[in-house]
């Protein structure tokens, strides 16, 4: 599992992106790129990274699931996602 303050980090910095989405696009329609510097760094959604909902893994990262590899296995072999099983042939 991540450290708390990665994930508490990663959750800060999704509140600033959703704070300053519309300054920001207005300021690049408008073309003040001076203005849109002044703006803090982590409201840029590019410094977003994906994390695994429950335990904050950044890597083995599934984006329609929202979880990481080894949580997906889990709650698939436990039968916790509808819709997925395991394959045999």
């Amino acid at each position: 599992m991540a450290r708390k303050s990665l994930i508490a980090r990663e959750n800060k910095r999704a509140r600033m992106v959703a704070k300053y989405a519309d300054l920001r696009k207005r300021l690049k329609e408008d073309g003040l790129w001076d203005e849109l510097d002044k703006l803090p760094r982590n409201s840029n959604p590019i410094r977003l990274h994906n994390r695994c909902q429950l335990t904050g893994r950044p890597k083995g990262y599934m984006r329609k699931f929202g979880l990481c590899r080894v949580k997906f296995r889990q709650m698939a072999l436990d039968g916790k996602i509808p819709g997925i099983t395991k394959a045999s042939w």
